[in-house]
Protein backbone atom coordinates (compact mmCIF):
# COMPACT_ATOMS: atom_id res chain seq x y z
CA UNK A 1 0.00 0.00 0.00
CA UNK A 2 2.94 2.25 0.86
CA UNK A 3 4.20 1.83 -2.45
CA UNK A 4 1.27 2.55 -4.41
CA UNK A 5 1.19 6.02 -2.44
CA UNK A 6 4.59 6.44 -3.16
CA UNK A 7 3.92 5.92 -6.94
CA UNK A 8 0.92 7.79 -7.12
CA UNK A 9 2.81 10.80 -5.24
CA UNK A 10 5.98 10.63 -7.48
CA UNK A 11 4.07 10.03 -11.10
CA UNK A 12 2.08 13.33 -10.09
CA UNK A 13 4.61 15.17 -8.84
CA UNK A 14 6.29 14.04 -11.98
CA UNK A 15 3.48 15.27 -13.90
CA UNK A 16 3.03 18.45 -11.86
CA UNK A 17 6.59 19.56 -12.69
CA UNK A 18 6.57 19.08 -16.24
CA UNK A 19 2.83 20.62 -16.56
CA UNK A 20 5.30 23.62 -15.12
CA UNK A 21 8.04 23.83 -17.19
CA UNK A 22 5.54 23.48 -20.21
CA UNK A 23 4.18 26.54 -19.88
CA UNK A 24 6.91 28.56 -17.99
CA UNK A 25 8.62 27.55 -21.29
CA UNK A 26 5.11 28.54 -23.64
CA UNK A 27 5.69 32.10 -21.88
CA UNK A 28 9.15 32.42 -22.71
CA UNK A 29 8.33 31.91 -26.54
CA UNK A 30 9.10 34.27 -28.35
CA UNK A 31 6.82 35.53 -31.41
CA UNK A 32 7.22 38.31 -33.51
CA UNK A 33 4.17 40.34 -34.69
CA UNK A 34 5.36 43.71 -36.49
CA UNK A 35 5.04 47.32 -35.40
CA UNK A 36 3.84 48.51 -38.20
CA UNK A 37 2.01 46.37 -40.55
CA UNK A 38 2.15 48.62 -43.16
CA UNK A 39 6.02 49.25 -43.04
CA UNK A 40 6.11 44.98 -42.66
CA UNK A 41 4.12 44.43 -46.06
CA UNK A 42 6.60 47.60 -47.69
CA UNK A 43 9.94 45.84 -46.75
CA UNK A 44 8.34 42.39 -47.87
CA UNK A 45 7.63 43.82 -51.02
CA UNK A 46 10.81 44.94 -51.38
CA UNK A 47 12.50 41.92 -50.75
CA UNK A 48 10.65 40.52 -53.20
CA UNK A 49 11.07 42.97 -55.87
CA UNK A 50 15.01 43.22 -55.38
CA UNK A 51 15.38 39.13 -54.94
CA UNK A 52 13.45 38.93 -58.22
CA UNK A 53 15.89 40.83 -59.87
CA UNK A 54 18.68 38.90 -58.03
CA UNK A 55 17.59 35.54 -59.51
CA UNK A 56 16.40 37.06 -62.91
CA UNK A 57 19.77 38.73 -62.86
CA UNK A 58 18.03 42.15 -63.32
CA UNK A 59 21.04 44.15 -62.94
CA UNK A 60 19.14 47.27 -63.44
CA UNK A 61 16.85 47.10 -60.90
CA UNK A 62 19.62 45.86 -58.83
CA UNK A 63 21.69 49.09 -59.33
CA UNK A 64 18.40 51.25 -58.58
CA UNK A 65 17.84 49.56 -55.31
CA UNK A 66 21.41 49.79 -53.97
CA UNK A 67 22.42 53.06 -52.40
CA UNK A 68 25.34 54.75 -53.86
CA UNK A 69 26.83 54.40 -50.19
CA UNK A 70 26.29 50.77 -50.03
CA UNK A 71 28.03 48.55 -47.37
CA UNK A 72 27.97 44.47 -47.78
CA UNK A 73 29.27 42.32 -45.10
CA UNK A 74 29.74 38.80 -45.99
CA UNK A 75 31.13 36.79 -43.54
CA UNK A 76 33.09 35.21 -46.41
CA UNK A 77 34.10 37.88 -48.61
CA UNK A 78 34.34 40.34 -46.07
CA UNK A 79 33.13 43.99 -46.53
CA UNK A 80 32.44 45.36 -49.81
CA UNK A 81 31.93 49.37 -50.08
CA UNK A 82 31.89 49.85 -53.96
CA UNK A 83 28.55 49.72 -55.57
CA UNK A 84 29.99 48.75 -59.16
CA UNK A 85 32.11 46.24 -57.70
CA UNK A 86 28.88 44.78 -56.05
CA UNK A 87 27.38 45.10 -59.49
CA UNK A 88 30.08 43.50 -60.66
CA UNK A 89 30.23 40.63 -58.42
CA UNK A 90 26.44 39.70 -58.89
CA UNK A 91 26.99 39.69 -62.47
CA UNK A 92 29.95 37.23 -62.51
CA UNK A 93 29.26 34.88 -59.88
CA UNK A 94 25.49 34.68 -59.32
CA UNK A 95 23.99 35.60 -62.79
CA UNK A 96 22.67 32.28 -64.11
CA UNK A 97 24.42 30.18 -61.21
CA UNK A 98 22.82 31.16 -57.79
CA UNK A 99 19.22 31.72 -57.07
CA UNK A 100 17.81 32.59 -53.41
CA UNK A 101 14.77 31.66 -51.94
CA UNK A 102 13.40 33.21 -48.53
CA UNK A 103 12.15 30.93 -45.97
CA UNK A 104 8.36 31.86 -45.89
CA UNK A 105 7.29 33.08 -42.36
CA UNK A 106 11.27 34.20 -41.24
CA UNK A 107 11.18 38.02 -41.48
CA UNK A 108 10.90 40.68 -39.19
CA UNK A 109 10.76 44.30 -39.75
CA UNK A 110 12.02 46.94 -37.16
CA UNK A 111 11.62 50.80 -37.92
CA UNK A 112 14.55 53.10 -37.86
CA UNK A 113 12.86 56.12 -37.33
CA UNK A 114 13.56 59.03 -39.12
CA UNK A 115 15.38 56.86 -41.52
CA UNK A 116 13.54 53.24 -42.45
CA UNK A 117 14.24 50.08 -41.39
CA UNK A 118 15.79 46.93 -40.60
CA UNK A 119 14.77 43.59 -42.17
CA UNK A 120 16.12 40.37 -40.37
CA UNK A 121 15.39 37.09 -41.64
CA UNK A 122 16.68 33.62 -43.28
CA UNK A 123 16.99 32.65 -46.97
CA UNK A 124 18.75 29.69 -48.86
CA UNK A 125 20.71 29.72 -52.00
CA UNK A 126 20.45 27.17 -54.73
CA UNK A 127 23.47 26.68 -56.78
CA UNK A 128 22.71 25.72 -60.04
CA UNK A 129 26.53 25.13 -61.37
CA UNK A 130 26.56 22.58 -58.57
CA UNK A 131 23.49 20.28 -59.39
CA UNK A 132 20.94 22.45 -57.57
CA UNK A 133 21.85 21.83 -54.36
CA UNK A 134 20.49 24.11 -51.88
CA UNK A 135 22.87 25.61 -48.80
CA UNK A 136 20.94 25.24 -45.64
CA UNK A 137 18.80 28.60 -44.16
CA UNK A 138 21.54 31.53 -43.22
CA UNK A 139 20.30 34.67 -41.69
CA UNK A 140 20.25 37.91 -43.13
CA UNK A 141 20.48 41.67 -42.11
CA UNK A 142 19.18 44.38 -44.93
CA UNK A 143 18.71 48.16 -43.68
CA UNK A 144 16.44 49.76 -45.71
CA UNK A 145 16.60 53.78 -46.11
CA UNK A 146 13.58 55.56 -47.31
CA UNK A 147 14.30 58.41 -49.37
CA UNK A 148 12.70 60.34 -51.20
CA UNK A 149 9.61 57.82 -51.78
CA UNK A 150 12.35 55.07 -52.62
CA UNK A 151 13.26 52.31 -50.39
CA UNK A 152 17.22 51.78 -51.12
CA UNK A 153 19.14 48.77 -49.23
CA UNK A 154 21.98 51.01 -47.68
CA UNK A 155 23.74 48.22 -45.45
CA UNK A 156 23.75 44.23 -45.63
CA UNK A 157 24.95 41.59 -43.39
CA UNK A 158 24.67 38.16 -45.49
CA UNK A 159 26.14 35.30 -43.07
CA UNK A 160 26.03 31.24 -44.54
Amino acid sequence: MVMIKLKLILSTSIWFITACCMKIQAQDTYKYVPQSKELYNAIIHMDSVYFNAYNSCDMETQAHIYADNIEFYHDKGGLMTSKQELLDAIKKNICGKVTRQLVPGSIEVYPIAGFGAVEIGLHRFINHAEGDSRSKPDKFVVVWQHKDDQWLITRVISLH
